[in-house]
């Protein structure tokens, strides 16, 4: 990290030995996944990557935040929604100490993630990704997740912060909600996960809250975060949230991601030399992200590996510890692997499963298991038989089915539906 020949000195030492525009160029991304690096200035550069419930790995040729391209195969963890249905702390710290071990591997320095927005709408995109509706819940397993993270050497991203709860308007709508609301409700996952478990850095949101952006919000991130919660970590966007770096600067903002080509670096040190942006400000922020480097660099560990099946059972385990058996009619459950019966599979997502959401979470598992499969794996001895019951692919299927119902049960023409063949009528299931 340092020269031989350099003496070690504080991030504000050395960001006080910088240029105007070396400064403003630390505070913005290089690329789509990397800081600045400045290596003559001992300031090497920092990866971050997207989760949260795995590592979603891609090079800055082929990078976006949509999940449109591809990316390094990784343990698909289930996502947060799953995680929080465990109820279970020590299993959260588990599963971020296993995605840390991933991003040691490749080279990461910190994951994206968690995400501990309140559930307040079905409506909104990420709500797979977030934990709870209930911000005591959300907390306690953001904690968790983080400080599992954390103690491998690899940071986490608490995000978004705040108020990020609904998918229209998302880049610019107002989440307008009166203080006690935010106390109450969506910001104290954020207060425990910042004051428990000290993430490296938060992560601010897109949209705005009453009335200004979460990326210049400086009684969010200054008042709040840093002089109620005592948080001292960098504040970085969301990939594409500034909308005025100058602004976001004085508010507490301190790296923008993506890169901006220029745009961002240029508009900060024109701020500056106008005088509208106090140069101390810049100073703040940029020794922040020095400090986030060195630290980065400090834990990494170019020969660091993982174990994918071990992990693919700790996911396995999330996925049978966050399943709720909402009923079970006579003690049907649990069957007999080694009974000789008939078993019905019924649902398209048994052989299809839909295991997580799209967007910037979206990862390229190391492995997937369905359960049709896993069935027929598990009773040897039984007679699976398996039906669709509705097609993933058909835009229509949906209005077919409610016309359907509308119509009493009544198959097309109105004539009766027809009874479940033979097979398909055992126990429990009732045509």
């Amino acid at each position: 990290m340092n020269t031989p020949n350099q003496p070690t000195r504080t991030p504000s030492e050395t960001v006080a030995r910088l240029s105007l525009a070396e400064k403003a160029d630390l505070t913005t991304g290089a690329g789509w996944w990397h800081t600045t690096a400045l290596p003559d200035a001992g300031i090497p550069q920092c990866r971050l990557s997207d989760g949260p419930h795995g590592l979603r790995l891609q090079n800055d040729t082929h990078a976006d935040h949509l999940g449109i391209n591809g990316s390094a195969p990784a343990t698909c963890f289930p996502p947060a929604v799953t995680l929080a249905s465990t109820w279970d702390s020590d299993l959260a710290g588990r599963v971020g100490g296993a995605l840390a071990r991933e991003c040691l591997a490749r080279g990461v320095h910190v994951l994206l993630g968690p995400g501990v927005n309140i559930k307040r709408s079905p409506l909104c995109g990420r709500n797979f990704e977030y934990f709870s509706e209930d911000p005591l819940l959300g907390g306690a397993l953001g904690a968790a997740w983080v400080k599992g993270l954390q103690a491998q050497g690899v940071g986490a991203s608490v995000k978004h912060f705040a108020a990020n709860s609904q998918e229209s308007g998302r880049m610019s709508v107002s989440a307008d909600i009166d203080v006690r609301t935010l106390r109450e409700i969506y910001l104290p996952a954020f207060r425990r996960v910042v004051t428990e478990a000290e993430p490296w850095t938060v992560m601010c949101a897109y949209n705005r809250v009453n009335g200004v952006h979460a990326s210049q919000n400086p009684w969010l991130l200054t008042d709040v975060l840093r002089g109620e919660w005592g948080y001292d970590g960098v504040v970085v966007s969301d990939w594409g949230a500034v909308v005025d770096r100058a602004r976001a600067l004085a508010a507490g903002l301190d790296l923008e991601m993506p890169s901006s080509s220029g745009t961002g670096p240029a508009r900060a040190v024109a701020a500056v030399e106008s005088g509208e942006l106090a140069e101390e400000a810049l100073n703040r922020s940029a020794a922040r992200v020095v400090a986030l480097a060195r630290k980065a660099a400090a834990h990494a560990r170019p020969d660091a590996a993982y174990d994918p099946a071990a992990h693919h059972d700790l996911a396995r385990e999330v996925a049978t510890r966050g399943a709720v058996l909402l009923k079970n009619d006579g003690g049907l459950l649990p069957l007999d692997p080694a009974a000789p019966q008939h078993i019905a599979v019924i649902g398209e997502f048994a052989r299809t499963p839909r295991y997580q959401g799209e967007g910037s979470s979206r990862v390229t598992p190391t492995r997937l298991d369905d359960a049709l499969t896993s069935v027929i794996e598990a009773a040897p001895a039984a007679r699976v038989t398996f039906a669709p019951g509705f097609p993933v692919d058909a835009p229509d299927a949906d209005a077919a089915a409610l016309r359907e119902g509308r119509r009493g049960g009544a198959g097309r023409r109105g004539r009766p539906l027809p009874r479940p063949p033979a097979e398909l009528r055992v126990r429990g299931l009732r045509p």
